[in-house]
């Protein structure tokens, strides 16, 4: 988060310390006194544990607008609440830029929220800086010119998994719950693409949950009756910490790996109860 807040504020002094021409034309969202930019955040739904993002970089600018902005501008962060539905990130998207005419979005919490929104911004030309994903649909400049991600790319995150159990569980029977969007596809994709040939025959369950599902119960049920003595949560934090905790009711004891996005202490395995966590 620090590293995308960092990246941004050197975009940001590199905009304001771009001399003015005589008329002193500028882009919508940038004058002599303020540079306007967007963001969109789950703040609601399934996925508001990342709302966090858009309330570090609130405080972030805050506190460069405190110590004077950038060359005398001050830094002004619009963010909207989407709830984590892609429909709604079109909308605040949209909003963003056709009415309060923001300079650029930035950190955009999500793979299919950003994902929504691609043809968008690339059609208006407006950037959409540092997308808060690791999909590989973003990074395609090639056709979507306008719009850089951050996180590191899911599919090389999914091969780097095979290539650890490959070395040191060459027999493991491996079940895998993802998020049936490009996240956890692209997450899947990488580990099967890793494995190569052998995961036809390691890879003995895959089960995908929508993220409007009140919880995974069931698909955790279903791959622990596979004979899986290893699961691949390829889940975002609710559900990840979910699948902790059934793990963990059923006395199931599989190695458990836990993707990037939900390695977290205090929102995954917290709620999730540190004895089921064990092993995880």
């Amino acid at each position: 988060m620090l590293r995308t807040i960092a990246a941004a504020f050197g975009i940001l002094v590199a905009l304001a310390a771009v001399p003015a021409f005589a008329e002193k034309k500028y882009d919508p969202g940038a004058s002599d006194s303020e540079l306007k930019i967007g963001n969109i955040a789950p703040y609601s739904g399934p996925a508001s544990v990342y709302s966090v993002y858009g309330r570090v970089f609130e405080a972030y600018f805050n506190r460069v607008n405190e110590q004077g902005g950038i060359n005398g501008r001050k830094i002004k962060l619009i963010s909207y609440d989407d709830g984590y539905l892609p429909p709604k990130t079109v909308e605040q998207a949209r909003r963003l830029v056709e009415s309060d005419e923001v300079l650029f979005l930035f950190g955009v919490v999500g793979t299919p929220t950003n994902a929504a929104i691609m043809k968008y911004m690339n059609t208006k030309k407006v950037p959409q800086l540092f997308a808060g994903s690791g999909s590989s649909l973003l990074a395609d400049p090639e056709h979507f010119p306008w719009t850089i991600g951050f996180q590191p790319n899911y599919q090389a995150e999914g091969r780097l998994y095979a290539a650890w159990i490959l070395a040191n569980m060459p027999a493991a029977r491996i079940g895998v719950l993802y998020q049936d969007d490009d996240f956890g596809k692209d997450l899947l994709r990488g580990l099967t693409g890793g494995l190569g040939e052998q995961a036809k025959t390691m890879i003995v369950a895959a089960s995908s949950y929508d993220v409007r599902a009140p919880n995974i119960d069931s698909q955790i049920v279903q791959i622990k009756a596979s004979g899986a003595d290893t699961l691949m949560d390829f889940a975002t934090a609710k559900f990840a910490s979910q699948a902790i905790r059934k793990v963990g009711e059923l006395g199931w004891k599989p190695s458990h790996f836990i993707a990037a996005v939900s390695s977290h202490v205090g929102s995954v395995l917290k709620p999730a109860g540190f004895e089921n966590a064990r092993g995880s």
